[in-house]
């Protein structure tokens, strides 16, 4: 059990039977002087983000969850396969759990994978990937004036807007929270 006054960010709580990872906390009071603390939890299933607020008289199961960096090696119709560099053990991890960012996963990727116990619950790619472009509209000479984006294809088969100067075969910086464009590379 763990006091509301510990809570800090990026901590792993069991609340309403499902496991949440704080977000953002805020001490509040009241009129009368009691303390209140507001949270957004994420859940780490769905990745849904909730607000709450806990009194601090409440009691909650501080839940620990380990960090294990694991190498994407494929997928199929319903599962990703991921590979612990350490032990080398394959475990197969939910598409639903990967949930969007699997459009940027490349085969040999690292990613950090989240355990409780030996349950994986959830992933998370870097902050930015390299990837490259394979299929790019080609950009008409002068059309430069204002805020022109394309459409271009990545090797992962995603598509994303980017400006009129990246070409096929260039490699590209994608933001991976986001899908926005971020750089040539």
């Amino acid at each position: 059990m763990a006091a509301i006054s510990e809570f800090r960010r990026g901590m792993a709580i069991m609340f309403n039977d499902d496991i949440y990872v704080i977000s953002e906390f805020q001490h509040a009071t009241q009129s009368r002087g009691r303390a209140m603390i507001k949270t957004k939890l994420k859940n780490v299933k769905t990745g849904r983000v909730i607000e709450n607020t806990f009194r601090t008289t409440d009691k909650v199961d501080e839940i620990r969850l380990d960090e294990k960096s694991m190498q994407y090696l494929y997928s199929d119709s319903e599962s990703l396969f991921f590979m612990n560099t350490e032990t080398f053990d394959q475990i197969p991890i939910s598409a639903e759990m990967v949930g969007d960012q699997k459009r940027f996963l490349k085969e040999g990727a690292i990613v950090k994978v989240l355990f409780h116990g030996n349950e994986p619950i959830t992933s998370e790619l870097p902050t930015t990937v390299d990837l490259e472009v394979t299929e790019a509209e080609p950009s008409v000479k002068g059309d430069t004036a204002g805020n022109l984006t394309k459409w271009v294809t990545l090797e992962t088969d995603t598509k994303i807007e980017v400006p009129p100067f990246v070409n096929e075969g260039d490699v590209i910086r994608v933001d991976t929270r986001t899908g926005d464009y971020v750089s040539r590379v």
